[in-house]
């Protein structure tokens, strides 16, 4: 592992480090918030998992979480979007490709040698930072935005007893009804549209959902909002009287001035759920 850079951040560091990835077969960066608190213990942690088009850079230098995840003693981890370099697979749409992994591991040509995003968030790179870093990872939450929402929701129901809670900023709810979603699936799982329910927020909320508390806000001036499909995942969670909250904000978009005005909220919910006993 590379220690990119190191700042002091609200009484903690914000860091950036570069390790080599077995899973994806090419560097891999991601930030990594600790709190002064980690000079003296683990300390719990929140991943947040960007979207489309974005790096580790995104979250960490616009949500504004450092401050809020300070005040509650927590870590913050911002992982990279896909796989990139030299010899990556990549595409010109903005919207396949570098930028855009969509937490799954490819199964087809010429995705699938370094796409396994989902291996990495959910095996590689927590390991990585369990040995290096004073993590309690007995005590992880995840949120994130648009594809990353997505990712942050299907790891949460598909990994039960890893994630104490679960949030999401304008999250793509039903890829497999979507364009944001069908396309990316067919080209990185294939045509077999049976392999893509495992990851479809909805299609897993209706049939096991989520051991914990949930937070989802979503923009009503969104405009992405055809493509999000938010009304899949209320309705899903409604019908399995899913614990959490579904929130629409009124006039919101799908910025991160939006993600910053409501970025309070979602670490103070994730602090109770961390802190809880």
């Amino acid at each position: 592992m590379h220690t990119v850079s190191e700042n002091a951040c609200f009484g903690g560091r914000q860091g950036v480090y570069t390790h080599a990835s077995e899973v994806c077969g090419c560097d891999m960066t991601f930030g990594l918030f600790l709190p002064e608190e980690a000079q003296s213990g683990p300390v719990p942690v929140l991943w947040y998992l960007s979207g489309l088009t974005c790096t580790h850079e995104n979250a960490m230098v616009k949500a504004g979480a450092q401050g809020w995840a300070a005040e509650q003693g927590i870590a913050l981890v911002f992982p990279d979007t896909s796989p990139r370099g030299e010899g990556v697979a990549d595409d010109e749409a903005f919207d396949l490709g570098q930028g855009a992994g969509f937490y799954v591991n490819a199964t087809e040509a010429p995705w699938a040698p370094h796409f396994r995003m989902w291996d990495y968030v959910a095996t590689e790179l927590p390991a990585l930072l369990g040995a290096e870093f004073p993590l309690d990872m007995d005590r992880q939450a995840i949120t994130g935005h648009s594809m990353g929402g997505h990712g942050a929701l299907t790891l949460a129901m598909s990994l039960p007893g890893r994630f104490r809670s679960v949030s999401a900023f304008s999250p793509i709810c039903n890829p497999t009804g979507g364009d944001w979603g069908r396309k990316q699936f067919a080209a990185y799982l294939g045509p077999d549209e049976s392999a893509w329910a495992a990851h479809d927020a909805s299609l897993l909320m209706a049939e096991r959902g989520f051991d914990g508390p949930m937070l989802v806000d979503t923009g009503t001036s969104d405009q992405f909002l055809d493509l999000l499909r938010p009304e899949t995942l209320a309705t899903a969670a409604i019908g399995r009287r899913q614990q959490g909250s579904f929130r629409m904000q009124p006039g919101y978009d799908h910025s991160y001035f939006f993600i910053a005005t409501f970025m309070e909220e979602h670490v103070g919910f994730h602090a109770e759920a961390l802190w809880r006993d």
